[in-house]
């Protein structure tokens, strides 16, 4: 999608925001440029399959299916042969969030508000095959999942026979958190 040249490109926004369509449309409307809507994010997966968008950007707050699970489901029917590939960028509300960005599959993220430039940029790196990410770089290798010396088969060589202790045979000490 570079200024100036007439492509033929086809972007679907998953949102159930009329502001991030706004947004979106504006920063991106151009000659060759379409847009789906996908307001539903159960029903992502089978739009793509419909209709095979060059990009789909994808808001992390859906209402019935977030950004990060609808992501995530288009990987894996992708894997099945059920979808074909779509790159996705994720519009995430916080830099908080870009851990949920790392682990779905997403090529690409930014971090609202959105901005017309950034989004420009993404949207042009992602068409070109390449990765765009605001906030911390992209995982190029898998993320090391295990957790105190416990390996993604759940050995440990000290491991707590109690899990509700502290890890030294003392009970564990609950703290509230705050969700949000």
């Amino acid at each position: 999608m570079v200024a100036g040249s007439v492509a033929l490109v086809q972007i679907l926004i998953a949102t159930d925001a009329d502001w991030i369509v706004d947004d979106i449309t504006a920063a991106l409307g151009a000659d060759g440029v379409t847009f789906i809507v996908c307001r539903e994010g159960r029903v992502v997966s089978d739009t793509v399959a419909e209709h095979s968008p060059d990009l789909v950007i994808a808001d992390l707050q859906i209402g019935s299916m977030g950004g990060m699970a609808v992501t995530m489901a288009l990987r894996l029917d992708e894997t099945a042969g059920a979808v074909p590939h779509a790159p996705v960028l994720m519009l995430l509300d916080r830099a908080a969030d870009v851990h949920l960005a790392r682990r779905s599959g997403a090529e690409g993220w930014t971090i609202k508000p959105i901005n017309p430039l950034t989004l420009k940029r993404a949207t042009n790196a992602l068409l070109a095959g390449e990765r765009y990410t605001e906030g911390l770089p992209p995982v190029e290798t898998p993320v090391d999942t295990s957790v105190d010396g416990v390996d993604d088969a759940g050995s440990a060589e000290a491991m707590d026979p109690d899990p509700t202790s502290g890890g030294d045979g003392t009970p564990a000490e609950e703290e509230p958190v705050a969700a949000g």
